[in-house]
């Protein structure tokens, strides 16, 4: 697995062995980041990061900053390395926990951080990018403009509205879906 372009297009990202950890194949990452474009002036937040490839190649596209979520031991491990070995640890923070349990935290914070995308990219079989779409909505950490991404299964569709949330499209890649949504004014 490799960053597909920016400053570090084609350095080697590494993945834990095993099922546990399903790292965003390249074309499915290539094509999110032809739909979004050029990173926000905000930083990024990528939850059920695993590899962090997600994050990882926004830092490489030029986004700011980055905060990754994961609770998995081995992935964590696994993502340190990743930052370490691109020079991005300067750029990163890492939240080594469950991810509503840390966006609960991030969103009761006094430091006001929010984000200008937001990848969620939960296991595929589980219904966890629901709770984390609702949160989202009812919080103050996703800045003007802000883009959610969401990666999911055929099978495994969210739904098209959370609260403030709606979704402004949804594409396939063989298996995989990725929806993207948008906060919306008026919305509740």
């Amino acid at each position: 697995m490799r960053v597909t372009a920016g400053a570090d297009r084609g350095r080697k990202l590494r993945a834990p062995r095993g099922a546990t950890t399903r790292p965003t194949g390249a074309k499915v990452r290539e094509a999110i980041f032809n739909i979004l474009g050029p990173p926000p002036p905000h930083p990024i937040l990528d939850l059920f990061a695993g590899t962090g490839s997600l994050g990882i190649e926004a830092l490489s596209r030029g986004a700011v900053a980055a905060d990754f979520v994961e609770r998995d031991a081995r992935a964590l491990g696994t993502l340190h390395r990743n930052l370490r070995e691109l020079g991005f640890s300067g750029r990163a923070r890492v939240i080594g926990a469950s991810v509503l349990r840390a966006l609960q935290r991030m969103a009761g914070a006094a430091e006001g951080r929010v984000f200008g995308w937001v990848f969620v990219d939960p296991p595929y079989a589980s219904d966890e990018a629901d709770p984390v779409l609702s949160l989202l909505a009812g919080s103050d950490l996703l800045a003007e403009g802000a883009v959610i991404i969401v990666e999911h299964g055929r099978r495994h569709l969210p739904a098209e509205v959370f609260g403030t949330l709606v979704m402004t499209d949804r594409r396939f890649y063989g298996d995989t879906g990725v929806s993207f949504y948008r906060p919306q004014r008026g919305l509740a």
